[in-house]
């Protein structure tokens, strides 16, 4: 895209002094936008040179600018002209035009939204700091985007992570970053959802900024798409129908500007197809009224298969009201089922979810646990090359995309959705670049901004393998810790930069405190190993002892780094890191400061197991129950264990295709973490569990067993409280019909019948009822032994 040879890339254009030429006022928008992002960084207006021969930035139609150049240049300018791209409706071209000693940069584009993104592309080349802005020597360019839609949506409700404490002035900020990056439309959540009526963090009531969200749009040339979801129970009812088209008529006259209405089956709500259509076929005929030219989608998110099938058979009706449907997160059918069923005149959108780390339609794969009961669903989570295979995997079945977003802590990832949009084969690392350049500067200080973006993907690294064993986050924080140094006050206390650094701080905690933990439950467990020797209230004290151990004063400084970030954080972007301190809805809701402490071993359970077996009379009894907790594994008996959810101890689980062929994970197994956490007093195995998402089964496969000897089968069920029964079957035999789980967690032990095992290999597959919809989870197993020798078979709590 760049056609500038090394040698010129290694030259700069100083456009510090550069002026600005007036143009019409269909032009003047972009040109302003230009000056305006260029002063703020230069501190001090800029545009305005005088010098005869101070550099030329001009913005202007492709027609127009040949009559805006000085004569010396003019014969470049028809040498090289804007291509093609600057005549599609948000295309641009710009050209570096050199004559003698006269230059000029050139943005061309024959829509003021062509220009807006033009000069959005320019900021993202140019060096600009105080006092000194530098644009690469040679540019010449001509683009266009592939996507039609490369949006966002804004949530303006008590349950986002940092949106609810914006103000209109931090908005228009952000719809201005969104430009920036080749956005080109916000989505905004309707006043009324699945939440709080408001938030306590309100700067000013939900309706209010929502319209001013809309002036923004209009402000700035962008779309504005209202995201509705239909929440009363049952639309059967005239009388709801009658209150629903009343309120949406009411909220869509107050909006000065909607040009895309975005209806989910549910997730929130659920209202079924036979219902759904109809209303929004009225509020489609409401909205044609009071902004004509607005286009309707609609969502099967939520619905089981008995709604899907009727989800398709109102499509194939062809109902002109609708302009196509969009995929999102709990849609049961893959996108390329829906493509196939779906009738060719409706394009399908993507309104994929870049704030959620697991529970989610796109969980991190095979995370460690630790990550995930520390740094919860929401952290901030920069994931480039995660984000760009999620993107390529679906990008020739859509036409574009809105970003489901909770805040900032997807920042990055919405930035790259955009630039993923308007150039599918874009490399995630040179995104980054212009992130850093536009958003801190050319410089961290005295080191350069490939430095941060080295740093971001180095994040996303951090979050590969188990924590204890990533030698690679320590490096990470170095290098965090490096820019910190040496960044400016400005630049420290930007809140992209704090982002960052929290992140690489809580990483860096989470590793020194898995290996301390690990330590000190291997010790316990070791001095518990030996309880026939040294009996059991020894065993019990020394186990006592290990568990018992402080964290060091190096790991303590971490755990007071991300305390003081936290402040910052919620001080210079509204970040709501904790419940008490700064106002979060909930833990899950990003608020991973109060996650900090709690536990990454056994400890809480393993004290209160300690003080039943002080309770018992008998020595004996007391060592068989102290050496059973020590080997939870059973190898003392043979067994062989999974502990599932935790990628580095489930040997016998059938992973699937992975998330690099499979993002969704909807052909894979999931590693899961439920919503307890062991300060609960759970194991850290119950706390962990494999899932499979709708039809597909949990599967073990256990290969070369001893077929002459008899097996018993012990599992544990535990997770989040769904009450779906699961069924089990051992090479397609029940083992047991579907069964509720009575309480949480849950134990299973059976017998294996002999004659399943008589070929020596085993398959266990766990299944749910079918067809069922909502986000397709509820089978979760957490662990699972298959021990010699048979016993009898039971279900006990």
């Amino acid at each position: 895209m760049l056609a500038a040879s090394a040698a010129a890339a290694a030259q700069a254009e100083d456009l510090t002094r550069a002026r600005l030429v007036q143009t019409s006022a269909e032009s003047t928008m972009a040109a302003r936008f230009l000056a305006e992002e260029i002063a703020s960084r230069l501190e001090r207006p800029w545009g305005a040179g005088s010098d005869a021969k101070a550099p030329l930035v001009i913005v202007a139609r492709p027609d127009a600018i040949e009559g805006l150049l000085p004569i010396a240049l003019r014969a470049t300018w028809r040498a090289n002209p804007a291509g093609s791209a600057a005549r599609t409706p948000e295309g641009f071209s710009v050209r570096s035009l050199r004559a003698g000693s006269r230059t000029a940069l050139v943005v061309a584009a024959e829509t003021p939204r062509g220009r807006l993104f033009g000069v959005g592309w320019l900021l993202r080349k140019l060096e600009m700091e105080s006092g000194r802005v530098v644009a690469p020597s040679a540019l010449a360019i001509d683009t266009a985007p592939v996507q039609a839609v490369r949006g966002v949506q804004i949530g303006y409700r008590f349950k986002n992570n940092s949106y609810d404490a914006w103000t209109l002035t931090m908005f228009e900020r952000r719809v201005r970053d969104i430009a920036i990056f080749g956005g080109n439309t916000i989505q905004v959540i309707a006043p009324l959802s699945d939440d709080a009526a408001t938030s306590p963090l309100f700067p000013a009531p939900a309706l209010e900024t929502i319209v001013g969200l809309s002036a923004l749009a209009e402000r700035y040339g962008l779309d504005f798409a209202l995201y509705y979801p239909q929440l009363a129970k049952d639309y059967g009812d005239p009388d709801a129908v009658a209150a629903e088209l009343k309120a949406f008529e009411a909220l869509v006259r107050r909006l000065p500007k909607v040009d895309a209405l975005y209806v989910p089956g549910g997730d929130p709500g659920h209202t079924p197809p036979d219902k759904l259509f109809p209303l929004v076929e009225q509020e489609a005929g409401v909205l044609a009224r009071v902004h004509p030219g607005a286009r309707v989608w609609l969502s099967a998110q939520g619905f089981d298969q008995a709604e899907s099938e009727a989800f398709y058979a109102q499509l194939a009706r062809g109902p002109g009201w609708l302009a196509g449907v969009f995929f999102g997160p709990q849609t049961r059918d893959p996108m390329a089922v829906q493509r196939r069923r779906i009738p060719a005149r409706y394009p399908i959108q993507f309104y994929p979810d870049i704030g959620h780390t697991m529970h989610a339609q796109f969980p991190v794969p095979e995370w460690d646990p630790a990550f995930a009961i520390t740094e919860g669903r929401e952290p901030i989570n920069p994931r480039p090359l995660g984000q760009a295979t999620i993107f390529r995997h679906f990008a020739a079945l859509n036409t574009g995309a809105v970003t489901y977003s909770e805040g900032v802590n997807d920042d990055v990832n919405m930035t790259l959705w955009f630039q993923l949009g308007w150039s599918p084969q874009v490399e995630p690392r040179e995104v980054l670049g212009d992130y850093v350049r536009v958003f801190l500067g050319p410089r961290i200080g005295v080191q350069s901004s490939d430095r941060f973006a080295d740093g971001v993907m180095a994040l996303e690294r951090n979050w590969s393998g188990k924590a204890a064993g990533n030698a690679g986050i320590d490096a990470t924080l170095t290098l965090f810790d490096g820019l910190e140094r040496s960044a400016s006050p400005i630049q420290r206390a930007n809140w992209r930069f704090e982002s960052a650094l929290y992140r690489a701080v809580y990483d860096a905690w989470v590793r020194a405190r898995s290996r301390a933990e690990a330590a000190r439950q291997a010790a316990a467990m070791a001095a518990l190993a030996q309880v026939s020797t040294t009996g059991a209230e020894a065993a019990l004290a020394q186990a006592e002892h290990a568990l018992a151990e402080p964290d060091t004063a190096e790991a303590l400084v971490l755990r007071g780094r991300l305390f003081e970030l936290a402040g910052r954080l919620y001080t210079h972007a509204g970040l709501q890191l904790s419940v008490q301190r700064y106002g979060a809805s909930a833990i899950e809701r990003g608020a991973n400061l109060d996650r900090v402490d709690v536990s990454l071993n056994d400890r809480i359970w393993l004290t209160r197991q300690f003080a039943d077996v002080r309770a018992l009379a008998d020595e004996a009894e007391r060592r068989t129950r102290l050496a059973k907790i020590a080997d939870p594994a059973m190898t003392g008996q043979g067994g062989l264990y999974d502990d599932l959810g935790d990628p580095d101890r489930e040997p016998h689980l059938v992973r699937g295709l992975g998330f690099d062929r499979d993002p969704q994970m909807l052909e894979s197994a999931i590693d899961g973490v439920a919503d307890k956490v062991p300060d609960d007093g759970w194991r850290g195995a119950w706390t962990t569990y494999a899932e499979t998402l709708y039809d597909r089964p949990i599967t073990l496969v256990y290969r070369d067993l001893d077929p002459k000897r008899t097996w018993r089968l012990r599992a544990t069920y535990a997770g989040e409280d769904y009450q779906l029964p699961m069924r089990l079957t051992a090479n397609g035999v029940e083992l047991h019909p579907p069964l509720p789980r009575a309480t949480n967690p849950m134990t299973v032990e059976l017998a294996v019948p002999p004659e399943v095992m008589r070929s020596g290999q085993l398959r266990l597959d766990w299944t749910r009822p079918p067809g069922v919809g909502g986000g397709g989870r509820g089978h979760q197993v957490a662990e699972v032994w298959l021990i010699p020798d048979p016993v009898s078979s039971s279900v006990s709590p």
